[in-house]
């Protein structure tokens, strides 16, 4: 009995004994090569004294193991020793990414942590994996493969070939919405950057599956809402749907669009004596009645904290304080004015950017450093980076400077393509059949310049043209370009016209906001031509023009997205010299107004305008045919392009031109019983336009008189817009009025054309 006890009791001790330890009298590594035993064994953090058992030995390896520097580790006790036996990882001699193409290697192995000469990690590498893949996702690439590969060499070291087997990127195939009633799919398409997959789309990335873009999305569609009274607009759910492969995704916007609100009270909180609140009201963009747009909002916050800070108060903020009544459906505004402490900007440090340069985002920021900080300023900033689409994403980060009245802020931006390749095919009666195509670049060398090329050939007309514009040259509120454009036009067989004509033109312009409505701009441009003129006798003939001009514009318009409809007025006026040497000399004075009303639940509109011209000889009375003014076709419907006025007696489809005209229109556009949705209007149009005479030159032809005149014609007519998927299509059947013998009818005129 005595015997089996000692048993259990010796098998007792043989479990309990190793899990309690022993105490470490000796440490002993093996199976090293490159790390002395010494920095093991700190590495193991044990020391001789130490007691260890089972659980604590776990603890040893688990250690060494996450150092990184070990493939396989054993750790365990012999009697008073503990024992730690050691494979050492690989050295990594060199690390390559192979299969790239759509995204470069450099850009790939910023993702990519294992570096060259250190141990090789399996989970290190299997994070990188992670890493690149998300960098293909976010182009669209979510069929993307990438396998590590360890190709071992002598002396304990290895290769690391990442393979990457790139696929096709993950195109959008359609883009949907639902719960939309006030806004068709199509419309609601073109609020958004997301595009669905076309051929034509191959230069740009937006018809490819983002998932960050898709949220972007959403809040560009939420902003589009707030401009139209949506206020309690909300994007519930992007669904979306990958087919098998990976290769395609469908997107679903689930919208809540709610109430469309208006305008009610306005009201301002003003706490300061002597600052009228007459000074205030004005700078309230929007009126009682208005639809809510929240872009006015915007626009009323800055000029109201600009009108304050006139009076010398730089530190205040503006609250819009928004009181819904759900009963009217409206909206009360009251915006209170608050006096802050003065906290100012120490610095602004932008981050993020690889392609734009500094100098450009911080010219389209309105502070600087040592300005006055303010969330309203600052918002501003993003909202206007955003609106450049350089970046798919802006987030402005402000922290306080300790101890100090002073902020940081860090501008943080996503990069996005802004490259565009457009395409297009239309029909006019002046250039027949026509099929254009251009590439422009918004973001030349991330300089914020803008660079277009674009050609165009049509059955009358064909066009190469290069342009360059400088949206901020010397660093200031003046954009500066210039255009190089080669135009053949063969109008000697097309209605009145009866000439050819071969131009090459260079320009240079510079440009200016004057106001917020009003912009300026100059221009000098050097024309090379070669014309051909039917009637004449010498064949082809050069020309050369220099023009300097100036022109004003004004563009003041409140549109409903929904109707495609417009308020407001848009105005041009230049001024322009033709001379320096050329081998024509004239002044020419211009201008065109086009007024517009929404009316009827903004389903119809009215709209007007006139259109002018004036040239004035400067060397003799003569002006050469080509470059003087024309009526007709879609300037004066119901006739022939270049159908009125002034005719050669002998060549009766041979219009003479004027040194002036007027010509103007009035149209009322109103539904008609097709769905808004397919966005189809009628119209009714009276038009209008007198054509000044002919230089004396050419009163007469082989010792006749031509007909000349500069009388008035008029004429009424109907039509049907169509604003189609492919772009915008008008069918009109005008009837003259009041015409002569010789001018020349058209009662049909169909024009189309389209960008994609």
């Amino acid at each position: 009995m005595k015997y089996k006890n000692c048993l259990v009791f010796a098998l007792i001790l043989s479990v309990v004994v190793p899990a309690y330890g022993a105490t470490v009298s000796r440490i002993d590594v093996s199976g090293n090569h490159r790390m002395d035993a010494e920095s093991i064994r700190i590495l193991s953090d044990v020391k001789v004294g130490d007691n260890v058992g089972t659980h604590r030995a776990n603890e040893i390896a688990k250690k060494l193991q996450s150092s990184g520097y070990f493939s396989k580790i054993s750790v365990r006790m012999s009697g008073n020793v503990l024992k730690i036996d050691i494979s050492e990882a690989p050295i990594i001699n060199m690390v390559t990414v192979e299969g790239n193409d759509e995204i470069s290697t450099d850009d790939l192995k910023k993702e990519i942590r294992t570096k060259e000469r250190a141990s090789y990690d399996e989970s290190e590498i299997g994070a990188d994996v992670q890493r690149m893949l998300t960098i293909y996702q976010r182009k669209g690439f979510f069929g993307t493969k990438i396998e590590p590969q360890k190709i071992e060499l002598d002396d304990n070291r290895v290769n690391v070939v990442y393979e990457i087997t790139e696929g096709h990127p993950t195109w959008i195939t359609d883009i949907k919405f639902e719960g939309n009633k006030k806004f068709n799919d199509r419309t609601l398409r073109g609020e958004i950057l997301s595009r669905e997959h076309a051929w034509w789309r191959f230069m740009t990335q937006f018809d490819t599956f983002d998932e960050d873009r898709i949220q972007y999305d959403a809040q560009m569609l939420r902003q589009f809402y707030l401009r139209n009274g949506y206020v309690d607009f909300n994007v519930t759910d992007t669904n979306g749907v990958f087919t098998p492969d990976r290769e395609y995704y469908s997107v679903t916007f689930t919208v809540n669009e709610g109430a469309k609100y208006k305008i009610g009270k306005l009201s301002i909180d003003n706490p300061f004596s002597d600052i009228p609140d007459d000074v205030l009201n004005e700078t309230i963009v929007m009126k009682s009645g208005d639809t809510y747009n929240v872009d006015d909002v915007e626009e009323t916050l800055m000029d109201m904290r600009s009108r304050i800070a006139d009076y010398g108060y730089a530190f205040i903020n503006v609250e819009p304080i928004p009181q819904k009544n759900a009963d009217d459906k409206t909206i009360d505004l009251k915006f209170k004015i608050q006096k802050t402490n003065r906290i100012y900007l120490n610095s602004i440090n932008i981050l993020g950017n690889v392609r734009t340069f500094d100098s450009v985002i911080e010219q389209l920021m309105p502070m600087r450093a040592g300005d006055p900080f303010s969330f309203q300023t600052i918002e501003e900033a993003r909202q206007k980076l955003m609106r450049t689409r350089y970046f798919k994403d802006v987030q402005m980060v402000p922290t306080r400077v300790a101890g100090e009245n002073m902020m940081n802020l860090d501008v943080r931006v996503e990069e996005q393509p802004t490259g565009e390749l457009s395409g297009g095919f239309g029909w006019s009666n002046i250039n027949g059949f026509m099929i254009d195509a251009g590439i422009t670049e918004n973001n030349f060398m991330g300089r914020g310049q803008i660079v277009q090329l674009r050609a165009s050939i049509a059955e009358y007309q064909k066009q190469a043209l290069f342009s360059f514009t400088e949206p901020y040259l010397f660093g200031r509120q003046l954009s500066g370009g210039f255009d190089v454009s080669y135009t053949m036009y063969d109008y000697s067989s097309l209605g009145g016209f009866g000439y050819d004509r071969d131009s090459l033109m260079v320009a240079g312009r510079l440009g200016w906001r004057l106001t917020d409505h009003w912009t300026q701009s100059v221009r000098l441009s050097a024309s090379f031509d070669q014309n051909y003129d039917i009637q004449a006798e010498d064949g082809w003939q050069d020309a050369t023009l220099f023009t300097l001009g100036t022109s004003l514009r004004y563009h003041n318009l409140d549109t409903n997205f929904e109707q495609n409809t417009h308020t407001g007025i848009v105005a041009n006026l230049g001024l322009a010299y033709t001379g320096f040497g050329g081998t024509e000399s004239f002044m020419r004075y211009s201008g065109d107004i086009i007024g517009m009303v929404k009316f009827f639940d903004d389903r119809w509109q009215l709209r007007s305008s006139l259109d002018f011209g004036y040239i004035q000889p400067l060397d003799g009375d003569y002006v050469s045919r080509v470059y003087r003014y024309f009526l007709g076709g879609e300037s004066l419907r119901g006739f022939d392009v270049a159908g009125v006025g002034s005719r050669n007696w002998f060549y009766s489809t041979y219009a003479l031109g004027g040194l002036w005209k007027i010509n103007g229109s009035t149209q009322l556009n109103f539904p008609i019983f097709i769905p808004d949705e397919y966005q189809v209007k009628g119209f009714v149009f009276a038009d209008y336009g007198m054509l000044g005479k002919p230089p004396e030159k050419e009163y007469t032809f082989m010792g006749r008189p031509n007909h000349i005149d500069d009388n008035i014609r008029t004429s009424v007519g109907v039509g049907i817009y169509w604003n189609t998927p492919m772009g915008p299509m008008n069918f009109s059947w005008g009837w003259p009025l009041k015409m002569t013998e010789y001018d020349r009818e058209q009662r049909f005129l169909l024009s189309f054309e389209t960008q994609f």
